[in-house]
């Protein structure tokens, strides 16, 4: 009896042990070197540093609340993207629909490149219920916004142009600001990038990369300071919440390292990535959820929202608690990213 008992837990520990070597091996080990602190910011980052910290207070502080319960203001924040890419030199479309009556707007302004080929960079403007939601997605909609200010080369707020693209670039670029990502849309067929990735595929558009920038701007230096939500998932990352983290299913795996690798190559900001199955709680929980669902590659950039963030989707979610610092680094790092992607 001892001795069926002890094979049993061998048995186990065996299979526990493949488990989490598999989950390492494909979903955790990662390339690239990855830094231990966040570097000082260039004349170029402090340029974006101001622009992100205006477009973050005109969204969650001029704004405030944007959602259908709050319509007026959702309205004024898609003008203001809208107006927004408009001063960049592009021309945005609306892909609009409608959700209990209202008109609801996807923005989509694009670069044209030499191939069908497409890499697309969103974010979502609505806040939650009861929030102004600075972090919650202020800050992926004013990243958003300087990715396409910098590829469409306008000059940055103190004057100084920021690097353009090298050349028209092999694929296009397509920037989105989705509308109704919180709940009660949230992981629905109202929710605007599940309405706009559905189009996508109705119109056969070839997008070969789709990057979510969802709750990018909250670092903290605090031991302890970084939860999971699995677990295992602490053995193999930090626990203290001072980098930002690349996020994937397992499909987009391929996508996820060479997001992540191309980031840590300029070492600006300590990274972490994960391709892991999307029914962990925290992988599907924002717009790149959307275009799984319809077969495209897709990765989230996150600070990791709630696993950090003691704000989320709190009425305390104002423009002060965020690290505009590292924030910018971000921004700057995904730059690079963009431009290797689109160079297919």
């Amino acid at each position: 009896m001892l001795r069926r008992v002890s094979y049993s837990i061998v048995r186990i520990v065996g299979a526990v042990v493949v488990v989490f070597g598999l989950l390492w091996w494909f979903g955790v080990r990662m390339p690239g070197k990855n830094v231990k602190t966040a570097a000082a910011l260039s004349r170029d980052e402090t340029f974006l540093h101001e622009e992100l910290v205006g477009d973050v207070n005109t969204l969650a502080g001029k704004l405030g609340e944007r959602n259908l319960a709050h319509y007026e203001l959702l309205e004024e924040s898609a003008n203001f993207i809208d107006r927004s890419f408009v001063d960049a030199g592009l021309r945005p479309r609306r892909d609009t629909y409608e959700v209990n009556g209202r008109a609801c707007h996807n923005i989509e302004a694009e670069i044209r490149g030499a191939t069908p080929r497409i890499v697309l960079i969103g974010a979502h403007y609505d806040s939650i219920l009861g929030g102004p939601g600075a972090n919650d997605n202020a800050s992926g909609v004013a990243a958003l916004l300087a990715l396409a200010r910098h590829f469409a080369g306008v000059p940055l707020s103190a004057g100084h142009v920021g690097e353009p693209l090298p050349a028209r670039p092999a694929s296009t670029l397509r920037f989105v600001a989705f509308v109704n990502e919180e709940p009660p849309y949230f992981q629905t067929s109202r929710m605007g990038s599940f309405v706009y990735a559905s189009r996508c595929k109705a119109h056969n558009d070839q997008i070969a990369a789709m990057i979510s920038l969802e709750t990018i701007g909250y670092f903290s230096d605090a031991p302890g300071s970084q939860r999971y939500p699995a677990p295992g998932l602490g053995m193999f990352y930090p626990t203290t919440g001072n980098f930002i983290g690349f996020v994937g299913n397992l499909r987009s795996r391929s996508l996820l390292r060479r997001a992540l690798s191309t980031f840590r190559a300029q070492e600006k900001l300590p990274s972490e990535g994960a391709s892991l199955p999307a029914f962990i709680p925290g992988v599907s929980w924002s717009d790149q959820w959307s275009f799984w669902q319809h077969g495209y590659p897709a990765i989230m950039v996150t600070d990791t929202a709630p696993f950090r963030y003691p704000h989320y989707h709190l009425s305390t979610d104002t423009s002060d608690k965020l690290d505009y610092q590292r924030f910018a680094l971000v921004v700057s790092g995904m730059e690079k990213v963009i431009i290797d992607l689109a160079s297919d």
